[in-house]
């Protein structure tokens, strides 16, 4: 067994062993959740916010004075 195997497999043995290696599991599950979540959000409305933020942009604008961008 190498010194890389070797130390991923102490590693394992010690976040089974400690509460720490189980909190920082569930943190990292929670972690993923949220970022699947984020990513499944902009993948279905990206277009629809898209526009939405291009719309603001030019509210802003005109609102400020300048033109409005195309």
């Amino acid at each position: 067994m190498n010194k890389v195997t070797a130390y991923f497999v102490d590693l394992m043995i010690r976040f089974h062993s400690e509460d720490e290696g189980i909190a920082l599991s569930e943190y990292l599950v929670v972690l993923g959740l949220l970022i699947g979540g984020v990513i499944a959000a902009v993948l279905l409305f990206g277009q629809q916010l898209s526009l939405a933020w291009s719309n603001w942009a030019n509210w802003i604008g005109t609102a400020l004075g300048n033109s409005p961008s195309t």
